[in-house]
C-alpha cells in the first residue's frame, strides 16, 4: 500500500531554516513549537538544513527521499542525537543497534513478533484491556493517558517475561517511561550535554527513572534463572544464549544483550501503542460521527463479546480509524539518522557524519498526499491504496529493513484494545478546551483525563446496523503473506 514509486525527473530543491538562533540553533523552536516548526519546512525545500545546537543537520521533507535514506540503512544508519540519547538508555539492543549488528539481531527476535505468535497473544490483549475497564463506573473520570499506558506496559511485559515482572513492578516501569519519555525529547533538540549534567530535579529524576528500570529488568532476569522455563522472549533469548558458541559462526548472546534487548522492547513497545490509543480516544470524542460508525461495526461483529484472532480481518472500519490516528498523530514524529559514509541526497553532498532528520509528521500532514490534512477522517482508508499518497508518505513504522518489528503486535493489539473498550464504554472530553497534543520522545497526550459512560445499545441491534455506512465492506480484502517495506496501515494486524 504504501511502496514509494521512484520519480527519476524530480528535480530537487535544497533550503536552509529560518531562525538559527547562536549555540541552541533551531532547538527553541522544536521545543516550543515543534509541530509548526516542521510543517514551515517543505516551503524551504525538500532537504533543508537546520541547526542541533550548534550541530548542522538536515531535515528530509519528500517523502521518496525518505524512502531512499530508510532503504539504504547501510548509508544512514541509525545515528545522531536521538539515538546517542537511546542507546545510553536502551543499549546495544535491536532499536539502537548500528547496521552491522541489526540482522543478527531481528533474526533473533523475529519469531516472537511473527503473525502465528501475534495471533496467539489476542485472547491476552481482549482479557487485559477488559480487566482494565472492569470497575470503571458511569461518569467516573479517568486517566486516559495512564490507563492506556498501564495496558500496554502489562501486554508487553507478558509477552517478553510472562509473569517475572509482576503487577507492582510493571506499574514502576509504567511511572519510571513517564519520566523518561519527557526528558528525552529535550535531549534531543537541545544535544548540549553540560546542561543534563548539572544535579536540577529533572535531571536527577531522569537519571533515577533510566537506573530504576535497569534494576527491574535485572532483577526479573534473575528471577527467570531460578525458576522454570517459559515461552516468551526472555526464554527465547537465555535458550539462544546456551545454544551460542557451540558451531563458532554466531556472535554469542551475552547477558548484556539479552538485558538491551528487554529494556528496548519493553520501553517502544510500551510508550508508543499507548500514546496511538490515547489519540484515538480523544479524537473519538470530538469526532462523533466518526465514533458513531465503530461502535456500530464494533456492536455488530463482536455482538457483546471480546475480540479473537478470526474477528480482527472483519473490523474493517475500526482499523481505519487506527490507520488514521497513526497518519493524524503518529506517536513516533520525529527521528535521525546519520551517514557512515560520504553520499548524495537530493544533489547535496553530505560527508561521512552527517546527521539527517526526518518526520513521519511532516509527511502525514503534506496536502499533497493527503488531502485535508489536519481533518480526522477514518474514511480516507476505505478508499484504496490510492489513500496513501503516490509516494508512500505513511510510514508510522518507518521503512526498509529497520521497519518496527513490532508492527504486527502493536497493530492487533490497538485494534483489539479499541474494540474492547468501544464496545463498553464511550469516552468524552470533560468542559473546556482540550490541549493539543504535547511532542516529546513520542507524540500524544500525556495527561488525558475523560469521563467514561457506559454504552445503552444492544450490540448487533437494528440502531447499530444503521449507523453502518452504505456500501462500507463487512470483511476486509484477504492480506497476502507478502508485505512490502512501506506497508503500515492496519489491515495487516
Amino acid at each position: 500500500m504504501n511502496g514509494c514509486v521512484p520519480n527519476p525527473e524530480q528535480a530537487w530543491t535544497v533550503g536552509t531554516a529560518p531562525g538559527i538562533f547562536p549555540s541552541i540553533g533551531h532547538g527553541i523552536a522544536l521545543f516550543r513549537r515543534p509541530l509548526e516548526f516542521l510543517n514551515s519546512l517543505p516551503a524551504q525545500g525538500d532537504l533543508v538544513e537546520i541547526r542541533l545546537g550548534p550541530q548542522r543537520a538536515w531535515m528530509v521533507c519528500h517523502p521518496e527521499l525518505v524512502h531512499r535514506m530508510l532503504r539504504d540503512s547501510r548509508t544512514f544508519d541509525k545515528g545522531g542525537p536521538q539515538y546517542e540519547r537511546l542507546r545510553a538508555l536502551m543499549g546495544g539492543g535491536v532499536v539502537t543497534c548500528p547496521h552491522a549488528e541489526h540482522r543478527r539481531q531481528r533474526r533473533l527476535l523475529q519469531p516472537t513478533f511473527r503473525p502465528s505468535a501475534v495471533a496467539g497473544h489476542t485472547d491476552l490483549m481482549a482479557q487485559e484491556t477488559a480487566s482494565l475497564c472492569r470497575d470503571w463506573r458511569d461518569g467516573q473520570r479517568v486517566d486516559v493517558s495512564a490507563a492506556m499506558l498501564g495496558l500496554t506496559t502489562r501486554l508487553i511485559s507478558r509477552v517478553l517475561l510472562s509473569d517475572a515482572l509482576g503487577p507492582a513492578a510493571a506499574d514502576e516501569v509504567r511511572r519510571c517511561l513517564a519520566v523518561i519519555v519527557r526528558g528525552l525529547f529535550v535531549r534531543t533538540v537541545v544535544p548540549v550535554d553540560v546542561l543534563f549534567r548539572l544535579p536540577t530535579p529533572a535531571n536527577r529524576r531522569y537519571r533515577r527513572a533510566v537506573e530504576r528500570t535497569h534494576e527491574l529488568v535485572d532483577a526479573a532476569m534473575a528471577e527467570r534463572r531460578r525458576g522454570a522455563p517459559r515461552d516468551d522472549l526472555l526464554g527465547l533469548l537465555l535458550a539462544a544464549a546456551g545454544r551460542d558458541g557451540e558451531d563458532g559462526e554466531e556472535t554469542p548472546v551475552t547477558d548484556r544483550e539479552i538485558h538491551d534487548q528487554l529494556v528496548s522492547l519493553l520501553l517502544t513497545g510500551s510508550e508508543s501503542p499507548s500514546m496511538c490509543l490515547a489519540s484515538t480516544f480523544s479524537l473519538l470524542a470530538r469526532h462523533p460521527e466518526v465514533e458513531r460508525r465503530l461502535h456500530a461495526e464494533v456492536d455488530s461483529v463482536l455482538a457483546g463479546r471480546l475480540p479473537e484472532a478470526g474477528d480482527l480481518p472483519r473490523l474493517v472500519y475500526t482499523r481505519a480509524v487506527l490507520t488514521e490516528t497513526l497518519r493524524h498523530s503518529p506517536p513516533g514524529w520525529l527521528f535521525t539518522r546519520v551517514t557512515t559514509r560520504e553520499t548524495e541526497l537530493a544533489g547535496r553532498r553530505l560527508p561521512r557524519g552527517t546527521t539527517v532528520l526526518y518526520s513521519p509528521y511532516l509527511l502525514h500532514h503534506d496536502p499533497a498526499s493527503f488531502p485535508e490534512p489536519e481533518r480526522f477522517r477514518p474514511e480516507r482508508w476505505l478508499e484504496g491504496e490510492a489513500a496513501a499518497g503516490p509516494h508512500g508518505a505513511l510510514i508510522p513504522f518507518a521503512a526498509g529493513s529497520r521497519k518496527c518489528i513490532g508492527d504486527l503486535f502493536s497493530l492487533a493489539e490497538m485494534t483489539v484494545a479499541l474494540a474492547t473498550l468501544a464496545g463498553r464504554w464511550r469516552l468524552s472530553h470533560p468542559p473546556g478546551p482540550v490541549a493539543p497534543p504535547r511532542p516529546g520522545a513520542t507524540l500524544g497526550p500525556r495527561s488525558l483525563t475523560m469521563i467514561c459512560r457506559p454504552r445503552a445499545q444492544a450490540p448487533g441491534g437494528a440502531a447499530a446496523r444503521a449507523a453502518l455506512a452504505p456500501g462500507a465492506p463487512a470483511v476486509a480484502p484477504a492480506v497476502g503473506e507478502t508485505r512490502r517495506d512501506g506497508d503500515q496501515d492496519v489491515h495487516h494486524a
